[in-house]
This record gives C-alpha cells, structure tokens and sequence, in this order.
C-alpha cells in the first residue's frame, strides 16, 4: 500500500487531540472528540464515535493515512452544493438554522428517543416555511423505526414538508429498508446499511435505496468511497460524520472527484460547532462550499484542544487502533 511508505510511528508521532463543542446536542453528544495527524501530504482527522469498537475505528484510520500521506484524487469540480443539517430542535430555531444557513436544502434530523412524531412534523413545516416552496427537505432517522411505524411516519413528515427529497435510513435493516420503499413514494436514501456491510453492492441489489449516503472516513478513504460509490449503482449523497474542518475536507474531495453529483450533499455540517480546529476554508456561498486539494491549516488547534484525560483516551485508542491497522489487511 502506498500509506505504508511512510512510516506509522512518524505520523503518531504528530497526532493533537481536540475537543469542539456543538451548538446543540446532537446525536447524544453536547462535544465532537477526535485526533489530527500530519504527514508529507497535509492535515488528517481520526475521529470515529466513542462506542465504536477498535476493528470498526480502521477504516477511519485508513482514511486518516491517506489523506496524511498519499492525498486525495484530482477533483472534477470546483464545488458543491450542499445542505444544512437542522438537529432535533424547536420549530423555531430550526426555521432560524434553516434561514441562516444560506442553504436550498436541508436534511431535518428526527426520530430521536422520546420525541414525538407530531414534534418532527412541526419542526419539519417551519423549515419548509424557511425554506420556502423551492427548497428541498430530507430527513434523517438513523435506522430507529419500524417497517411500519417508517411508513406512517414518512407519510406525515411528507406531508408536512410539501414533499420529501427523500428519507435517509428510515430503518436498521437491508431488509426493512426494502419492505418500506414498496410501501411508499417517498425515495429512500442508505447510509448505516452501506457503511455496515459486508458488501455494499447488495443495498442496490435487493432494492432496499434509490440513493447511497457516504461518508468517507468509516468507509475507509476518499478511494474507497469512490469504489464504494460506483459499486453501488446509486445516485450519490456525500456526508459528514460530524467532522472538524479538517475531516470535512476528506468529504469535499470526495465530492469534488465523483463522476456525477446531482444532489446536495451532508457536508453544511460546521454550522453545528460553536469552535472549529481551523478558521480557514468552510465558507458556504450560495449554498455551496470549495473542493479542497488537501486539508486546511488547523490554525486554531491551540483554542480546541482536549483535557489531559481526553488526550490520554484518544491517544491510547489510536496506538490500539493503529496496532490493528499494522497487521492488516482491511486498510481499504
């Protein structure tokens, strides 16, 4: 493998930890952890979920490698389009997030435990009144409902919107990923079912998604994204795993290199942190962002940086992680 030219120990050697804080919660979590690392071809991130066992973290560590070393492949295209992410909040301020966003998209997280449907409805309208009848709306549940809880619930939600773009992992499996998209008009949209699997390609084959939402990092790199992405068969949505500006310019070259890109992609992600790694790049004109070379500059490191307890954390999963990722061979 090319990553393997320069040397693991030098890259660890350069690993800095940080710790932003979001605006809101999402996703259970009120701080987005993670590792930067920095080799001859630029600034990487690490940063897989704190539950996600050390095997699950390799790929990430993967992506991190190639973007530290080898870089990314030329893109095909200056920018992208991209929506703005609207968490589980009030009506009220997910309108605002939507306004402010500059964005003709949105993707309105829902199905969070102990929120009721007719809260999702109420927060999905005011971003269609935000938004206004030319924006497009997709929502987000994470794989929590049932077959049929998916399809009442994609009913309503698509009422409320004036019309989905479409719903994104409405449940957990293959398998109730296609039962609900017989059932409804709606398109469904596959992300944990193609970041989890064994074999991507069978979302597509046993017709469970019109469209396959990766993201670069779980997948293993913007090159194995790429194989994932064409693979697949689908139309293509780009996204972030809650990524630093750094993580986010992985996301954006992956984007950038796709051989076509005719929807938005989950990359507004930074108008989630109240502090970023980094005060360069990310600036969304016009509802669009830059195709990045490589990673920026992460000039405000200093001001995010973890606690001592934090640190020694990620730092103690990253040589756990980096031990497995040595001994092959899943290095994408």
């Amino acid at each position: 493998m090319p990553q393997a030219q320069f040397d693991l120990a030098d890259l660890l050697s350069t690993a800095r930890v940080f710790s932003l804080p979001l605006r809101h919660r999402f996703r259970g979590i009120t701080r987005r952890d993670g590792v930067l690392l920095h080799g001859p071809a630029g600034w990487a991130e690490f940063a897989p979920f704190a539950e996600y066992p050390d095997a699950q973290c390799v790929p990430w560590l993967n992506s991190a490698m190639e973007a530290a070393t080898i870089g990314w492949p030329a893109p095909r295209r200056a920018s992208v389009g991209i929506n703005t992410t609207v968490p589980v909040v009030a009506p009220g301020v997910a309108a605002e997030l939507a306004r402010a966003s500059g964005c003709r998209t949105a993707k309105v997280k829902v199905a969070d435990p102990g929120v009721p449907l007719t809260a999702d409805t109420a927060r999905v309208a005011e971003v269609r009144e935000a938004l206004g009848s030319g924006g497009h709306i997709r929502v987000d549940a994470n794989g929590a409902w049932t077959v049929q809880q998916a399809v009442q619930a994609i009913s309503a939600l698509d009422e409320a919107a004036g019309g989905l773009q479409y719903v994104e992992q409405p449940c957990r499996t293959i398998a109730e990923l296609a039962a609900v998209r017989r059932q409804v008009t709606v398109p469904i949209a596959a992300d944990e079912s193609i970041r989890l699997a064994s074999d991507p390609e069978r979302v597509a084959l046993a017709g469970a998604a019109d469209i396959a939402v990766l993201k670069v990092a779980p997948l293993g790199g913007v090159r194995a994204a790429l194989r994932v992405a064409e693979a697949s068969g689908l139309r293509i949505v780009v996204s972030s795993a809650i990524d630093s500006a750094v993580g986010l310019s992985a996301g954006l070259a992956m984007a950038g290199a796709l051989p076509d890109l005719d929807l938005d992609c989950g990359l507004g992600t930074a108008s989630l942190f109240a502090a970023d790694v980094s005060s360069v790049g990310g600036r969304v004109v016009e509802g669009r962002l830059a195709v990045p070379l490589r990673a920026p500059e992460p000039d405000l490191l200093a001001e995010v940086a973890a606690g001592a307890d934090v640190q020694r954390w990620w730092l103690a999963r990253l040589a756990r992680v980096a031990a497995l990722w040595a001994a092959g061979p899943l290095r994408g």
